[in-house]
């Protein structure tokens, strides 16, 4: 433990669980908890998620796991916080740290746990859920489905179709904006539509260890391969699982290529955004070559299945490495091109200055990740912060920009395609030899670890605690998931007509299709918006 790290530790208080390289559990009584979550907040670290557990058959709790990341020191700190299953309440620490206000309702949702001194509503479960159920307790089946409950102050709204109209979101989330005029006074977010319960489905009797990855892959359908990289680096970390430097090569070489179809892919929507068709098609069209890319190197443009734990199942011949090489050559010399027109159109620009923006004092309160996070000053990169796979062995930029606007967060998904590039052109020159998988291992119960990885959209955290066979607990933190409350701070006060392209601007990843609600607040009118995206 660093000296630093030290200090901050013995500031907490509690009791010091466990140790390892990248990770501190703390055991601390629930009357701390928010003295202990400000003083890690003071001390520069950024709050990752809080976890919710069921471990009563464990030790007679239900747990939290506040984990907060040093990321100066390369060292996660999680608070654990018992919580007495005869009376499960305990403090919440919102007013301390704002960014954890969504994992609280998702735990007071899914597991039954108050949290005292906050505002409460229903974040995950649907209005017709029945009280007292909660999904997360280890009773509650996997398979279950509770009986609707039809409460009579629930209705719908009355609304006018417009459109359909594509500012190019993914998947269901429902947006109020309330407007006076054109201008955007305030908003209102409801999402978890489609809440597939992938964490209770991996605890559940149909689900091994091996099998997890393939799910994990499924929750999202642009970067399905971090989340199975990140599940199954957990995984490994928990049950000290040394994995063939010649696979972490390999993993962190898809990562970088599905980095690169996914900004060639916003960059693209971007474009169509503010007007310029031309260079969404041309984006698409550079695209492609990446995902023929990815389809050669793994078999499958998407959902490429290559993860095991211990490894990936293939490996890279000479044939492969000399057609990644070309490939981004190519890609390099097409994509230069474009991002020279896209930058010296005065009408692009004149769109995306000044709208949107999120201080740098917004985005460390909100603990936003990613390209967001770069956009609006904080230098935040898992890559760089918590070096895993081979990352630690490569050199690259991190593009930081101050003013927190549409075109920043633009400008650092550009200069990105340019940095995955040249470190996959280095990943390639370094490729050791060797085997590419582990065959034989063991995965004790009782193990846990935190697991990060720098998403295209930013960090992706998974949480493990291992079971019997399976994970005993898993729990899944996406980018979005963070990055989406920053929302209300970045739309508040813009023009109704930059609103598509500053909720795109984040890079959303939500479901399938839903809608706007724009509300006028002098006449109460209501209006909704289609929200679609495809690809």
């Amino acid at each position: 433990m660093k000296d630093e790290v030290r200090t901050i530790v013995e500031k907490i208080g509690g009791v010091v669980e466990e140790v390892k390289k990248s990770e501190i559990y703390v055991r601390i009584p629930q009357q701390t908890v928010r003295t202990a979550a400000r003083l890690l907040y003071d001390s520069e670290a950024y709050f990752k998620t809080c976890v919710g557990v069921d471990e009563r058959e464990v030790n007679g709790f239900y747990t939290i796991y506040h984990i907060f990341g040093l990321d100066s020191q390369g060292v996660d700190i999680v608070l654990k916080v018992l919580v007495p299953e005869e009376d499960p309440q305990t403090s919440s620490i919102v007013s301390e740290v704002p960014a954890a206000d969504w994992c609280e309702l998702e735990i007071q949702d899914l597991l039954g746990i108050k949290f005292g001194g906050r505002l409460t509503k229903r974040l995950v479960l649907p209005e017709d859920w029945p009280d007292g159920v909660y999904p997360l307790r280890k009773e509650f089946r996997y398979d279950e489905k509770p009986s609707r409950v039809i409460r009579e102050e629930l209705h719908e709204e009355a609304g006018i179709p417009v459109g359909p109209y594509h500012p190019a979101l993914h998947e269901p989330e429902y947006f109020e904006l309330y407007v006076e005029g054109e201008k955007v006074v305030d908003v209102a977010y409801r999402g978890f539509h489609v809440h597939r319960g992938i964490e209770k489905l991996a605890e559940s009797p149909r689900f091994t260890y091996k099998q997890v990855p393939f799910l994990a892959e499924r929750i999202c359908g642009i970067c399905g391969f971090v989340h199975s990289t990140c599940y199954i680096m957990a995984v490994e970390k928990a049950a000290d699982i040394e994995t063939p430097e010649r696979a972490e090569f390999i993993r962190s070489i898809v990562l970088e290529v599905e980095r690169l179809h996914s900004h060639l892919l916003w960059i693209g929507v971007a474009a169509h955004l503010l007007g310029y068709d031309a260079g969404f098609m041309h984006a698409w069209r550079i695209r492609e070559h990446v995902m023929v890319l990815a389809e050669y190197l793994t078999g499958s443009r998407k959902t490429y299945g290559i993860n095991v734990i211990g490894g990936v199942r293939k490996d890279l011949n000479v044939d492969k490495i000399d057609k990644t090489m070309k490939t981004i050559a190519q890609v390099r010399e097409e994509f230069k091109k474009l991002a020279d027109a896209l930058l010296s159109i005065p009408q692009i620009k004149s769109r995306a200055v000044g709208t949107g923006v999120l201080t740098k004092s917004e985005a460390r309160a909100l603990s936003v990740v990613g390209p967001v996070a770069r956009a609006s000053g904080l230098y935040r990169d898992v890559r760089k912060d918590y070096p895993y796979l081979a990352y630690g062995r490569v050199s690259f930029r991190v593009p930081l920009y101050t003013e927190g606007d549409n075109l920043a967060r633009l400008l650092v998904r550009v200069e990105e395609v340019f940095e995955s590039i040249e470190i996959v052109k280095q990943l390639v020159d370094l490729l050791p030899g060797g085997s590419v998988v582990v065959e034989e291992y063991d995965i004790p119960p009782g193990r846990k670890a935190v697991a990060a990885i720098e998403a295209p959209r930013g960090e992706d955290v998974h949480f493990v605690i291992t079971g019997l066979g399976r994970p005993y607990r898993w729990r899944v933190r996406a980018p979005t998931y963070q990055n989406i409350p920053a929302l209300r701070a970045m739309l508040r006060g813009t023009p109704l007509a930059d609103a598509p392209l500053t909720i795109a601007s984040i890079d959303p990843c939500f479901s399938c299709t839903d809608r706007v609600l724009v509300v006028d607040i002098e006449t109460g009118r209501k209006s909704f918006i289609k929200l679609v995206r495809g690809g």
